[in-house]
């Protein structure tokens, strides 16, 4: 209440959704979100190395860029940084990350490619989705099954690096090798099931495109 007796008004919910003033944008959740793409492409020269060590280089960065996928979004909600730009770009720096791997493993024989042929299906599905909502005005944030098809995506193209070798010996073996395996055919189910629940979630969304 104000001294005159009156009710102070609420603010506008619009005002309190949306994203603060330019110049807070590119804060610090954010700048993680694009330094992680920034990262990519030395990723990508490292892992169509041959060499062991080369692989190492590839598997640093990675995990690396995979770091700033988790802090990115601890930050944005620790200390309430939620942008749109960061809503939109996260999931976007995420595909393009895991994606590169995907080819890259593929290419050098370590991944079948229907199962890169499925992956990439949903992730561009999902993005055009996403790109078509944005031009409506809706910002579409990934869901909690999202988040964990991308952590076992991480999880899994990390292994197929590691354990799966371009030439030369496993190195812990077939035992190593089925475990990457493993870990790849359930990040391909979550793929699959996780792109379902996100059309079926957004299916009112879908249906005014």
């Amino acid at each position: 209440m104000s001294r005159r007796g009156n009710p102070v008004p609420w603010p506008s919910p619009i005002i309190l959704l949306s994203d603060p003033p330019k110049e807070h944008i590119m804060n610090l959740p954010n700048k993680l979100t694009l330094m992680r793409v920034c990262l990519i492409p030395f990723f990508v020269v490292f892992a169509r190395m041959g060499g062991f060590g080369m692989q190492l280089v590839a598997v640093a960065i990675y995990v690396l860029a995979c770091v700033t996928d988790a802090l990115d979004g601890h930050i944005a909600r620790s200390r309430n940084l939620i942008t749109n730009f960061g809503k939109f770009m996260d999931p976007i720096a995420d595909k393009l990350l895991v994606m590169s791997a995907m080819i890259v493993l593929t290419a050098q024989g370590r991944m079948p490619d229907w199962v890169c042929i499925v992956m990439l299906a949903r992730e561009f599905l999902v993005s055009g989705f996403r790109l078509v909502a944005v031009e409506s005005g809706v910002v579409i944030a990934a869901g909690p099954l999202g988040k964990i098809k991308t952590v076992l995506q991480m999880l899994s193209t990390l292994a197929l690096m590691l354990l799966v070798p371009v030439e030369g010996a496993a190195i812990l073996g077939q035992g190593g090798v089925l475990f990457a395996n493993i870990l790849m055919y359930l990040a391909l189910a979550m793929t699959v099931v996780s792109g379902a629940d996100y059309i079926v979630r957004n299916r009112a969304c879908i249906r005014e495109m």
